[in-house]
């Protein structure tokens, strides 16, 4: 009976813990995933909702975004926020069967593993890691290595939103609100805490977009054809040639995170 009792605490616990909307970071010992079938993890994260599901996310991977900070400086909340993101918290197709967090394609330099992906084009090339700590290090020597992420690293670590910019700004994702993407889930999971950061940064000018960058970003957008019942076989890819559409498009739309579709799920076709 008293471990039964335990037990119920426990549970209790846990559920409180993953469904509160704030995150403490100090969970050292989320549940494993590691050598698992993709299948089980599925699993795994079924028995989640999706708010849950980030919450594990940021507990599992939190030490990890710490680590890179300290030893290339970018700020923990930007590479977490990016994981969240690309990854769809652990549970987008590149993380679950590649190891792959960041959506980093292969690029000509690149002489490990590779797997293929429908994204902005059919059938494209991305970088396979070991593990997923493996991809937070490349993710780190990728913004590291390259000219055009250069005056990121002027930058201050504390500064997110700038970084979130900069990242846009440097072509790091064609989705034009990607910068406010990365900001929101920042700011809504408190990840400003994981750079050391007591507080937010000021919802001032330097986070506002004036109406005339929206209006910029929002002539790509085409006309109506009406909306998708997305059906097995789908890909955002597949989509996007049907309706003569951007993939980068179809995500501000219908303000998808990452490239991640399901079966039955209505997809809007012009904003």
């Amino acid at each position: 009976m008293r471990n039964n009792k335990i037990l119920i605490i426990f549970c209790l616990i846990f559920l409180y813990s993953c469904g509160s909307k704030k995150v403490s970071y100090r969970d050292n010992s989320p549940k494993k995933i590691k050598n698992k079938s993709v299948k089980s993890v599925n699993r795994f994260f079924n028995t989640m909702t999706s708010e849950q599901r980030t919450h594990w996310y940021v507990n599992t991977y939190s030490k990890a975004a710490i680590n890179e900070m300290k030893k290339y400086g970018i700020p923990a909340s930007i590479t977490m926020a990016q994981g969240i993101l690309e990854s769809s918290s652990g549970k987008g197709e590149l993380a679950l069967k590649s190891n792959n967090h960041f959506g980093i394609k292969c690029h000509s330099t690149w002489k490990g593993k590779k797997v293929y992906h429908d994204d902005d084009e059919k059938g494209e090339c991305f970088r396979k890691y070991r593990n997923p700590e493996t991809s937070y290090r490349d993710h780190s020597l990728f913004l590291k290595s390259r000219s055009r992420y250069g005056f990121l690293f002027k930058l201050k670590m504390s500064n997110y939103i700038k970084w979130a910019k900069g990242l846009r700004k440097a072509g790091y994702a064609t989705d034009p609100a990607y910068a406010n993407k990365l900001i929101s889930i920042i700011e809504r999971y408190e990840l400003w805490k994981l750079d050391g950061s007591k507080k937010p940064l000021n919802k001032s000018k330097e986070k506002r977009v004036s109406k005339k960058e929206s209006n910029k970003d929002s002539n790509s957008i085409v006309r109506q054809v009406g909306n998708h019942l997305v059906k097995k076989g789908d890909t955002l890819f597949s989509i996007s040639k049907k309706y003569n559409i951007s993939v980068s498009d179809l995500i501000k739309i219908n303000n998808l995170i990452g490239n991640n579709i399901s079966l039955g799920q209505g997809s809007k076709t012009k904003k």
